[in-house]
């Protein structure tokens, strides 16, 4: 019945002439040739597109038939009997329909699927949307920007495998469809190499590729993990992606390196490109994902002349080291840290001038590991957000080590990090009083770092549980410089500013101890009354309440703190102890 109403259709519309067919027409071929689909008659239906005497109408009206057929080549199981059919009607629709509308059709149905069927019908519908693109004669610019766009923003739906099991896997088809996109793409990359009259066109065209390789190096490359160097990095399908997208770079005529080194400054390459608002601010995560690409995987950097300096190339990632750490994703900000691990190693220590601090990025990156060393969930990369920021530290110059403590020990607010820092700050006196005279780490300029750390934020009110791995770190660095100075040789400057330091620091820390120590130990005897009736009960630590504790774990937890008091409490005595011997000593020599 079916094929019947679609002989009728057609033996109608034959004597027609093609500008006379009617929207109603359009709508009953669609219909009769889906039934004929529905109902099996798919070896009749393609020997009336194969008709040369239907040729008209299937150029105008058979794009309505290219849906149907690819959703039964996508539902349909492999071995079915009539798959070979489908395949065929569907070149053959490729091949005789008006592409314009082909276009628009095969595009709305790449657009239909969620989950993993986004990639089953771009593996099926890639090689057809190439042909269709290439059939038109107008506008083939606009074509192609439509079709990588869209492909795009499907691809960016799917889950990007992270462990080397998953990319084996591939079970959302990513990496399958990363290599499809290639082969895609690859015919219009050598159209714009081969025109050589850069016309109007090409440029639009080579500017339609410039914008799908700044969306692929943000999505998937910026948070896709590659498989190790010492693996076959040959089998990485994202890594074997990534180096496509970058010759692509190249061959349009915008190689890595004049992207990187143009990102940031005032006036860029490809001001003129119009990209939608949201991913103009992107543009900065694509230039990171490409700087890892170039610098820590190592991919086309054969290209990079020798001639640039450590020093140059690190100021150069600086900004995109920044944009990686920014980040929330681990996948992305442990790429910051690698980037910035890859350009630090290349250069020596104490060699980075302190001029690069006047930079932004120079500062807002320190300040970016210690949000990864304190707020990161995973171990690994906190201790490798640590291990960064020492190794950061060591390659600064004197003046630049200085400027970068105040600026750390100003906006950490985080005890520990205070205390790393402070730590940092006897190592360098130690280094200035034993090795080579260094006047930001003694005298006059050393006692304005020292106002910032021999202190107590809130004096005697300031929470010491909360603040013990900086108090202890104080402590530790003012006992040594009351043992390593001499007040004769004052060379730390700490003898002068001795009373001061006192008022600030000691005398403030001895009030508060006792507050603290008699307030805990209230709070012990009241949690013991309270275990003899054995209900739960509240506690306050760190002035934050944690509600509904056990008796005995409240009393662990009020004795760790009593037992922290009185390690500060022991070391401070000792400190002023020495100060005691260290004066009277003094005072005795300058009598005899």
């Amino acid at each position: 019945m079916a094929v019947e109403e679609l002989h009728s259709i057609i033996k109608r519309c034959q004597i027609l002439e093609e500008q006379d067919f009617k929207e109603e027409d359009f709508g009953l071929f669609q219909l009769a040739g889906q039934r004929c689909i529905d109902e099996g008659h798919v070896d009749q239906l393609l020997e009336i597109i194969q008709n040369e005497k239907n040729k008209v109408i299937i150029k105008n009206m058979g794009w309505n038939l290219v849906g149907p057929v690819v959703r039964c080549l996508l539902w349909n199981d492999k071995e079915h009997d009539k798959r070979k059919y489908y395949f065929l009607m569907l070149d053959l629709l490729v091949k005789l329909c008006n592409p314009k509308e082909l276009l628009l059709g095969l595009l709305e149905l790449i657009e239909e699927p969620s989950g993993k069927q986004i990639s089953q019908i771009i593996l099926l519908l890639l090689r057809p949307l190439q042909t269709v693109i290439q059939k038109l004669r107008n506008n083939k610019a606009y074509s192609v920007g439509l079709a990588l766009s869209t492909l795009w923003s499907q691809l960016s739906l799917l889950p990007v495998p992270y462990s080397k099991e998953q990319i084996r896997a591939d079970d959302y088809g990513l990496c399958q469809c990363c290599k499809a996109l290639i082969e895609f793409t690859k015919p219009f990359v050598d159209d714009v190499i081969d025109n050589k009259e850069n016309s109007m066109e090409n440029e639009k065209l080579k500017d339609e590729i410039l914008k799908f390789c700044f969306r692929s190096l943000k999505c998937p490359l910026l948070t896709a993990q590659f498989l190790e160097q010492s693996d076959d990095t040959g089998d990485d399908p994202l890594r074997c992606f990534a180096s496509e997208i970058i010759g692509f770079l190249s061959a349009i005529g915008h190689p890595f390196l004049k992207m990187i080194f143009n990102h940031g400054r005032k006036k860029k390459t490809w001001d003129y490109l119009e990209f939608e608002e949201e991913e103009d601010k992107q543009l900065s995560d694509s230039m990171a994902s490409l700087a890892y690409l170039v610098f820590v995987q190592g991919i086309s950097i054969d290209q990079l002349p020798m001639v640039l300096s450590p020093s140059y190339l690190l100021q150069f990632n600086m900004g995109h080291i920044e944009v990686l750490l920014q980040r929330t994703e681990e996948s992305v900000f442990s790429k910051g840290l690698d980037l910035l691990e890859n350009g630090l190693l290349r250069i020596e220590d104490n060699s980075l001038l302190h001029q690069y601090l006047e930079i932004k990025s120079f500062l807002t990156v320190p300040q970016g590991l210690v949000k990864v060393m304190t707020l990161c969930p995973t171990e690994t990369l906190r201790k490798k957000g640590l291990a960064m920021l020492q190794l950061y530290i060591n390659k600064l110059d004197p003046q630049g080590k200085y400027t970068l403590f105040r600026c750390l020990l100003n906006t950490s607010n985080h005890s520990g990090v205070e205390a790393f820092i402070i730590q940092n700050i006897k190592n360098q006196i130690d280094m200035s009083l034993k090795r080579t005279y260094n006047k930001w780490f003694t005298g006059p300029q050393l006692i304005s770092l020292l106002d910032l750390v021999l202190f107590l934020p809130e004096g005697a009110e300031t929470d010491l549980l909360q603040n013990s791995d900086r108090i202890m770190a104080s402590l530790n660095l003012l006992r040594y410089l009351v043992i390593k100075d001499n007040e004769n040789d004052n060379q730390t400057g700490l003898w002068t500013e001795l009373e001061k330091i006192e008022n600030n620091f000691l005398k403030p820390l001895h009030t508060g101890l006792n507050m603290s120590k008699a307030h805990y130990e209230a709070e012990i005897k009241n949690s013991q009354e309270i275990q003899k009736s054995k209900d739960l009960c509240s506690l306050t630590v760190g002035r934050e309440e944690i509600p509904n504790m056990p008796p005995e774990m409240q009393l662990k937890v009020l004795h760790s703190a009593l037992f922290t008091f009185d390690l500060i409490e022991s070391v401070l005595a000792r400190v002023e102890e020495l100060i005691e011997i260290k004066t009277k000593s003094t005072s005795e020599e300058n009598k005899g």
